[in-house]
Parts: C-alpha cells; sequence; structure tokens
C-alpha cells in the first residue's frame, strides 16, 4: 500500500550530512528521541491551553511546522543509531514508546477545538497506537518490524496537519462552525478507516512472510 514512509530513504539523504555534524557534536539517537517527546509534549499542553478561551488563530500551525520537524527527528535518530553504532536495547523501548506518547499527546490536544468530535478523535488515537502494536508484534513471530500503510505515521501527521491547515484557514472563507466540524471529523473518519486498513495489512504481511519463510 502507498505511503509517505516510502519516501523516508530521499529524506534520510538530505538530512545525511546534518547527522554527521550531530555525531561529530556528541548527539546520542537517545537523546533526539527524548528531546522530540519532550517538545511534541510541550507543543501539545501549548495548544489546548492557549486555544482553551481563544478562537483558532496563525499560532495553530505551529502544529503542522512541529509534525514536519519531528519526521526530520525520527530520521535522524534511526540513521545515528543505524549508521553510527548507537542502537541499544534502551534506545529500541525509546524508539517505540517515545513516538506512541508523542502521537497521543499532539492527537488528543485537538480536543480543545469542540467542533471535533471528541469520541472520533480518542478513537484515532486508539487505532494509531494499536497500528504501532501490530507492527513491532512481528518480531515476536520472526518477522521484521512492520511499517505497511496507507495510514502509518508519517501519513497521520500529514492529515492530522492538514485538519490544523483547514482550522487555520477556515475563517477566511466561512464563519460556519458546523461545515468546519464536518470537514475536520470526515477527515478524522479516513483516517480511521485507513488505520483499520493499515492494522489489516501489517498483520496479513507479518502472517504472510512467516508462512513464505516456512
Amino acid at each position: 500500500m502507498p505511503s509517505i514512509y516510502q519516501l523516508k530513504p530521499a529524506f534520510q539523504n538530505l538530512l545525511r550530512p546534518f547527522v554527521q555534524k550531530l555525531f561529530n557534536a556528541g548527539v546520542t539517537a537517545n537523546q533526539i528521541t527524548l528531546l522530540a517527546m519532550f517538545i511534541s509534549i510541550a507543543i501539545a499542553i501549548f495548544i489546548y491551553v492557549y486555544f482553551l478561551d481563544i478562537a483558532p488563530n496563525v499560532w495553530l500551525l505551529i502544529f503542522p511546522v512541529w509534525m514536519l520537524v519531528r519526521m526530520a527527528f525520527n530520521a535522524i535518530d534511526g540513521m545515528l543509531a543505524r549508521e553510527f553504532k548507537q542502537q541499544s536495547n534502551l534506545g529500541a523501548f525509546y524508539n517505540e514508546l517515545c513516538d506512541v506518547i508523542s502521537d497521543t499527546a499532539l492527537y488528543i490536544c485537538l480536543v480543545v477545538f469542540s467542533f471535533i468530535s471528541t469520541p472520533l478523535l480518542l478513537l484515532i488515537a486508539f487505532l494509531a497506537i494499536l497500528s504501532e502494536y501490530t507492527g513491532v508484534m512481528a518480531p515476536l513471530i520472526g518477522q521484521e518490524r512492520r511499517y505497511d500503510g496507507p495510514m502509518g505515521k508519517s501519513d497521520r501527521a500529514f492529515w492530522l496537519s492538514l485538519i490544523t491547515v483547514i482550522i487555520v484557514i477556515f475563517p477566511i472563507f466561512s464563519t460556519n462552525l458546523q461545515l468546519l466540524g464536518w470537514i475536520c471529523n470526515g477527515i478524522l473518519c479516513l483516517i480511521g478507516l485507513l488505520l483499520i486498513l493499515t492494522i489489516y495489512n501489517r498483520i496479513k504481511n507479518s502472517l504472510k512472510s512467516t508462512t513464505s519463510s516456512v
């Protein structure tokens, strides 16, 4: 299934000179992983607190900007670990757990907007966690960690970022919050359906690989 994740190799090539400089400066993969998580939590708290009593404005664009920067962080910590021999058992836990914590915080903070369905947003957060869990389950049956789409981590970052951009620019065209809610919740429904398909694909392809190797 097509996924933004497939662009990762090209993205890594762009970052490689910067990663080398980080390594030369003594920066480690685990430091990058933890830093990304703490920044994600801080931004989630900022969005929730700031927009409790204020209408959506350009400050919400910090969400898509950070999502893009965070993709770079995710690529950098992986490259430091693999290419500079910084892989460790602790790093493996950091890599998976910090991503789930970051994603959950960034998704849930959008409940501050009343036109977004809270149950639907919570469902998306749950399905996102479940999709990552199915990915990390693959090594338990002798397969590689699964990153199948169509709604992987990078894809979710894109679609959630699109929602925040729509929230910011929508008032230029209309003041109908009900319509804005329909648009945002419609995108969330699409994300949810594609997450279910992603979970199915990761399980199916893990089992298929197992069968092929027998």
